[in-house]
């Protein structure tokens, strides 16, 4: 058997390199996300304001 040294068992392990594909992928995921709350919030905002006009609006009285 080997004979286990510090240097030979535990080995130093370099920072994770991340690939152009990886890069991309991760800036590509983050724009959809923050496209998707922009949208999110604005759908809220829109939804809100429109039920608080129809609140505010009075009803015709039918005949």
């Amino acid at each position: 058997m080997a004979k286990l040294t510090k240097t030979s068992l535990f080995k130093a392990q370099g920072p994770n390199v991340e690939t152009p594909v990886e890069k991309t992928s991760r800036i590509v995921r983050k724009m959809v996300e923050e496209e998707a709350e922009n949208r999110q919030a604005k759908n809220d905002r829109l939804r809100n304001t429109r039920l608080e006009r129809e609140a505010n609006t009075p009803t015709k009285p039918s005949r």
